[in-house]
């Protein structure tokens, strides 16, 4: 038997039998409605090809099921795993998520926020730029619409779920001295909060042991292309007369990937093993460093409970069950894990 068509709710309505308000209730929670017309409804959907127009229906509203995600780089490992659990997490709350990224643009991250604002989406978890973010976007933003910071932050009282980067950093550094010689630290373009946190952090622990801290710049300009910075840092560091240490802590692990592929080119042997020249670590544990060659020690962030927290913290704020500054953690900082791999 064909199925039927309705062009339309008002048509579909009439079809089922139940009027064009309560059939709104019921695409919008079907447990709001008797299990009776629950049941009719769902009965003549499964003899009709209808489907509501979602998008349709959003723009009528004040605000949608739709949860703004906006990050730096969708092609950085981290913030692609992190989109995904996030993604997940929302879809399973009811909501529809929407991803932007900035690309490392600030004008493209400003651009973002106005594209979410035009859709109506009711919250946004948001990786801000930071340091180079144009003033007062997210500000402006926070008026009308509840929103959570990840991995790093712009100050305010915007709530924020991120690494706890002095724990972390401070635990790799004392891991490094006990097995080895101090490592001395490669830093990246200081693009958000965590680059300082880290460098301080790693400056901080190393006096406290009685060490001295050697800090590498491997640049100085804005930029996120880390394994272009880590490879050419390296190749113009063994041009110029050698490792500056036998241990390396890089800032994070995208510059790690750099500097130990052009180590390698050059016929340089990683890891802690004494037949090898230098040993490497970082900080992320993103999804590719088990796979290095060797596989990188690193401080593994806690993805899961990054994602999830944030998304709460969002749900909380739109739900309006705890309001701001009663009882709702607005600066959440999670502490990482040592992960020991051959690199160091």
């Amino acid at each position: 038997m064909a199925e039927k068509t309705h062009r339309t709710m008002d048509d579909f309505a009439r079809a089922s039998g139940v009027s064009r308000p309560t059939l709104s209730k019921y695409f919008d929670d079907p447990a709001s409605v008797k299990p009776a017309t629950r049941a009719r409804i769902e009965a003549a959907l499964r003899s009709s090809d209808y489907q509501p127009n979602v998008f349709a229906r959003n723009l009528n509203r004040k605000r949608t099921r739709n949860v703004g995600i906006v990050v730096p780089a969708l092609t950085d490992p981290f913030y692609a795993e992190m989109v995904s659990r996030i993604e997940l997490r929302c879809r399973d709350e009811g909501f529809w998520p929407i991803v932007i990224s900035s690309h490392g643009s600030p004008k493209l991250e400003a651009e973002s926020v106005r594209t979410l604002m035009s859709l109506k989406v009711a919250g946004a978890i948001v990786a801000p730029l930071g340091l180079v973010s144009e003033p007062g976007v997210f500000e402006r933003m926070s008026e009308d619409i509840p929103i959570v910071y990840f991995d790093t932050y712009i100050e305010g009282d915007t709530p924020f779920v991120g690494n706890d980067n002095h724990q972390s950093t401070s635990t790799i550094v004392d891991y490094l001295c006990r097995s080895g010689e101090p490592p001395a630290y490669v830093d990246i373009p200081h693009v958000n909060h965590n680059s300082g946190e880290r460098l301080q952090s790693y400056i901080d622990t190393m006096r406290a042991a009685g060490m001295e801290p050697v800090v590498l710049k491997a640049a100085g300009d804005y930029s996120w292309d880390f394994e272009r910075i880590g490879h050419e840092w390296m190749d113009r560091t063994l041009e110029n007369g050698g490792l500056p240490a036998r241990t390396l802590l890089c800032a994070n692990d995208r510059l790690a990937f750099g500097v130990m592929a052009a180590a390698f080119s050059r016929g340089l042997k990683i890891g802690r093993r004494a037949d090898c020249d230098f040993r490497v670590a970082a900080h992320d544990d993103h999804p590719l460093s088990r796979y290095t060659c060797p596989a990188l020690t690193t401080m593994a962030q806690d993805f899961a409970a990054m994602a999830g927290r944030s998304v709460e913290i969002l749900l909380a704020l739109l739900d309006e069950a705890d309001p701001p500054g009663q009882g709702l953690a607005r600066n959440v900082k999670l502490g990482a894990t040592l992960v020991m791999r051959q690199s160091a």
